[in-house]
């Protein structure tokens, strides 16, 4: 079993229990996912099996798009519907267009403050471990980049947004943001990511579905949108020692088959091309 699994996670359910659950279904260990999910949070999570692996830092990085409601009028000290609510209020329900202001102000590149609920680690330790410890840290921020962000719906109180972002970005603290721009305290109810790279929830297969074999496994070429070669005998035993080929290809990177196999991606240095990540 060597490649590219789409999962929808459950609710309820942690990125790492997706992985123990696939751990048991394939009998290997050999597995990783690309971009933490909470437990509130459903939608795609894109695993890496055996070889496949080396591609998690890669996947991570591609954009991703979730629709999230957010709760007016309550606080949590998770920023979200699961944590001890620290404050409720009567509010003013904000207009539509007050919203799409809020929202467009966030577009581009932000700074966000990583919520105190997360495995973001600081000096070894998770910053969740120091939250439940009842221990102060200072809350590190990282630059994140909004690519889009609209409004879906706004009635009873319930704010629903979709939102495609950067690695890295924390859609809570993206809500936080929202409701302090907007003057009312909210939580984020919901979350559902519906997209990462090139795929959406509806190529992505239920554990129940993958348990029944009602599954695809997909490689390097389907998921990431990179010219394909394939290599020569000479170059590809120049590949697997892992030595640069003269390749004419205008792209940073390529994926390298022999023998319909895939054993590479390289990337562009100068005039020739030389390892990135090796499947073989």
């Amino acid at each position: 079993m060597q490649g590219i699994l789409l999962l929808d996670k459950e609710q309820n359910k942690t990125s790492r229990d997706m992985v123990n659950e696939l751990n048991h279904i394939f009998d290997m260990k050999k597995i990783g996912h690309t971009g933490t999910l909470d437990p509130l949070a459903t939608g795609v999570l894109v695993m890496c099996i055996g070889k496949y692996t080396k591609l998690v830092d890669m996947l991570s990085s591609l954009k991703k798009e979730y629709v999230a409601q957010i709760k007016l009028g309550i606080m949590t000290d998770t920023l979200d519907i699961t944590g001890n609510i620290l404050k409720e209020e009567s509010f003013i329900p904000p207009t539509d267009d007050e919203i799409k202001k809020v929202l467009n102000s966030l577009k581009g590149k932000i700074i966000q403050t990583i919520p105190k609920y997360s495995a973001k680690k600081i000096n070894g330790k998770k910053l969740y471990e120091y939250a439940r410890n009842g221990e102060d840290i200072v809350l590190p921020q990282n630059e994140i980049e909004v690519y889009n962000i609209s409004l879906l719906d706004n009635s009873n109180g319930i704010i629903t947004i979709k939102a495609e972002v950067s690695k890295g970005t924390y859609i809570r603290s993206l809500i936080e943001m929202i409701c302090e721009r907007l003057g009312i305290i909210g939580t984020m109810s919901s979350l559902v990511r519906t997209k990462q790279g090139k795929f959406s929830i509806e190529d992505a297969y239920s554990i129940d579905e993958v348990k029944k074999g009602l599954y695809k496994i997909l490689k390097a070429k389907d998921v990431l949108e990179y010219p394909v070669y394939d290599l020569s005998d000479i170059e590809y035993n120049k590949v697997k020692n892992g030595n640069k080929i003269s390749i004419k290809i205008e792209s940073n990177y390529v994926i390298l088959l022999y023998n319909n196999e895939e054993v590479a991606i390289y990337e562009k240095d100068n005039d020739l091309y030389k390892a990135k990540i090796m499947l073989i």
